[in-house]
């Protein structure tokens, strides 16, 4: 099997490592924009540098691997679909809903296979929390917490190319809110501050966000997100019910203390970023994507299931700018009739 890696970035270096090591994977061809960069990342590899992604294409390749700027994952979804190869694509597919629907549509006339990139599906913590609440463990659920804080900030550049903080970072709770408990979001309401750097105002962006998302069984979750979080990188989820209660992201290395006589002590050493925390999940989803392209697996994480993640987002986003709740309903796509 050949794959076409284009991006070769943080990310889309982690996910060439984690391919070349792979016994099923023969080859990769490697192109980012910074030609030196994947040249060089080719050289440490053993693999090829490509001069663009237009020989991705005419080279050859069995599937496609995009980890790029957002702004290109739509076109190169797209592209990709309607040259019969199977993505693998960072999140999101757009930061619209429109370019997202678009790029699903393609995918969608084509047969071919998208696979989006949300981790978190793939975390051990997360996979025994879904168990948990599948198995009727915890009996009826009532209250989920959910949160990811970074311990430092993105770049004032990043900040309005991002997305904002609710479709940037907190889309992937949303994603694993769904994945875990098998429901749906019904409505949110949603605050965010901008009272730290004034990097955030200037992009229009929040520092700090919450989230009361009303779930249709009627269970209670909240989402909070932080972009300046000292003590070190926090992801956690908590889900309580009837019968017992659980949490996700709890360990030697999470970054909270106690001020309790008995408590845990801090972490002697806090997670940092997401690379450290879900390192094993990264590698994880793209083994899982070289099986899907095999047809050893079915999809995973397909464009609708990203695309549900976008809406509770823009629903959130809706919800912070007019202070008010917003029902899921009012955003498009979330029926099949929004792709015709």
């Amino acid at each position: 099997m050949r794959i076409g890696v284009i991006g070769t970035g943080r990310i889309g270096t982690i996910h060439a490592k984690t391919l070349s090591r792979n016994r099923d994977v023969g080859s990769l061809i490697l192109t980012d924009a910074d030609a030196a960069r994947a040249q060089e990342l080719a050289h440490r590899l053993g693999e090829t540098a490509a001069p663009g992604v237009e020989e991705i294409f005419r080279w050859g390749v069995d599937a496609v691997v995009i980890t790029t700027n957002t702004s290109a994952h739509a076109e190169l979804i797209g592209r990709a679909a309607r040259s019969g190869l199977p993505v693998f694509c960072e999140k999101p597919i757009a930061l619209d809903l429109p370019g997202s629907m678009s790029a699903i549509a393609e995918v969608e006339t084509a047969g071919t296979v998208l696979q989006m990139g949300f981790q978190r599906r793939f975390d051990t913590g997360y996979q025994g929390a879904r168990e948990a609440v599948r198995s009727g463990r915890l009996g009826r659920l009532h209250t989920v917490r959910a949160l990811t804080s970074d311990q430092t900030p993105p770049s004032a550049a990043w900040l309005p190319l991002s997305g904002g903080l609710y479709r940037d970072t907190l889309i992937h709770d949303f994603d694993v809110l769904r994945w875990v408990t098998g429901r749906e979001v019904a409505d949110v309401y949603a605050a965010g501050s901008d009272a730290g750097p004034a990097m955030f105002r200037a992009a229009g962006d929040v520092d700090t966000g919450a989230a009361l998302l009303t779930l249709d069984d009627g269970t209670l979750a909240t989402v909070t997100g932080a972009r300046l979080n000292g003590a070190g990188y926090d992801v956690r989820m908590e889900l309580a019910g009837e019968a017992d209660q659980i949490v996700v992201g709890l360990d030697d290395r999470t970054p909270i203390a106690s001020t309790e006589p008995t408590g845990p002590p801090a972490a002697d050493k806090p997670w940092t970023g997401f690379l450290e925390r879900f390192g094993p999940a990264y590698a994880s989803e793209l083994n899982a994507f070289v099986e899907v392209v095999r047809g050893e697996r079915p999809n995973p994480c397909d464009g609708r299931e990203a695309l549900q993640a976008l809406r509770i987002a823009e629903a959130c986003e809706l919800s912070r700018r007019e202070r008010r709740a917003v029902r899921l309903a009012e955003i498009p796509g979330g029926a099949a009739a929004a792709f015709a």
